[in-house]
């Protein structure tokens, strides 16, 4: 089990992040529009308003992938950020009670002091499932020491 004392915290300000996995979505969402363009662009036969619709479906493929690179988690002194696919969510370190990545879950939850549970996808195995334990852990420790938080805080 890693040492947990403060000086073995992460310094703050942090950002946890799924970095190959969103890399792998970048030259993706990037791959993709330049395909789909080119595709429009020579395919013969095709006027102008149906090669506008070609540039559109790329520019349409191309967001929702850099849309799913968008997860972060952001800690900093006064709190943690959550940033996930659509949503933003800042919580005060005593909001936070626990943080979970269990075997299998795709992503860490954190369990929130009003009782429920908010997934951050800004750490999940994915593709870099080492890294994802360590971020867990280093937040987890942010999270014990910044909120006094127990690690098996008991639920209401």
């Amino acid at each position: 089990m890693p040492d947990t004392t403060p000086d073995h915290l992460p310094a703050l300000p942090v950002t946890f992040r799924p970095g190959r996995t969103r890399a792998v979505l970048i030259v993706l969402a990037i791959v993709t529009f330049v395909t789909v363009t080119a595709l429009g662009m020579l395919l013969g036969g095709l006027g102008p308003g149906e090669r506008v619709s070609f540039v559109l479906t790329a520019l349409v493929l191309a967001g929702v992938l850099f849309l799913m690179a968008r997860p972060r988690v952001d800690a900093d002194e006064t709190g943690v950020t959550v940033v996930n696919l659509t949503a933003r969510r800042r919580l005060a370190w005593p909001e936070i009670l626990r943080v979970n990545l269990r075997q299998g879950d795709p992503w860490v939850f954190l369990d929130l002091s009003d009782g429920t549970s908010l997934p951050a996808l800004g750490i999940q195995p994915g593709i870099a499932k080492q890294q994802a334990l360590a971020d867990a852990r280093a937040l987890r420790d942010l999270v014990e020491a910044r909120s006094g938080a127990l690690p098996e805080a008991p639920r209401d």
